[in-house]
């Protein structure tokens, strides 16, 4: 009883790690097109053509995350990426620096190429709808759709640049 009265006020908070693993029944069908469509706003594939976006949007899921549910812990590998279609998240890089992402916003991407630990702890602030992509299938699509790389590299080489021009400006 102490449990189910926690989850109701939010004193104990879901893990990501138990969505994910419930597969299929925590998966909401989005059509093809509207995860293409909420893709293309992800910087990372700027580069990519319908095709390559359309591969990545076959290996994304959409899963509902009640809130308090901690999406990403500081400190621990990265092996998700996140799109936020409904709801709100609250990202803690330190104690004291804060930033909620709202819909249309997303994190994780630079987990999915490299798995390194990540630099915040990002809860759910609301209820939240979110296109999920694992760095595993991630990685199998790289193989399976080599130009798809080079897109990325391209844009990737870009973002170093602009930092190259700031730093240097």
């Amino acid at each position: 009883m102490e449990f189910i009265r926690g989850v109701l006020d939010g004193s104990y908070s879901w893990d990501l790690r138990d969505l994910l693993r419930k597969g299929d029944d925590a998966e909401i069908r989005l059509p093809q097109d509207e995860k293409i469509r909420h893709l293309q706003k992800v910087d990372i594939f700027a580069d990519s053509t319908r095709k390559q976006l359309k591969a990545v949007a076959a290996i994304s899921r959409v899963i509902e995350a009640p809130t308090g549910t901690v999406l990403t812990r500081a400190g621990e590998p990265g092996e998700e990426f996140f799109f936020i279609l409904d709801g709100a998240a609250m990202v803690e890089v330190t104690r004291r620096k804060r930033v909620r992402l709202l819909p249309g916003e997303f994190f994780g991407e630079m987990s999915l190429l490299d798995g390194e630990p990540r630099s915040a702890t990002v809860r759910a602030e609301t209820d939240m709808r979110l296109l999920v992509i694992l760095r595993r299938n991630f990685q199998s699509l790289l193989s399976e759709v080599p130009e798809l790389t080079r897109s990325i590299l391209i844009v990737l080489s870009r973002r170093l640049r602009d930092l190259e021009r700031t730093l240097n400006a």
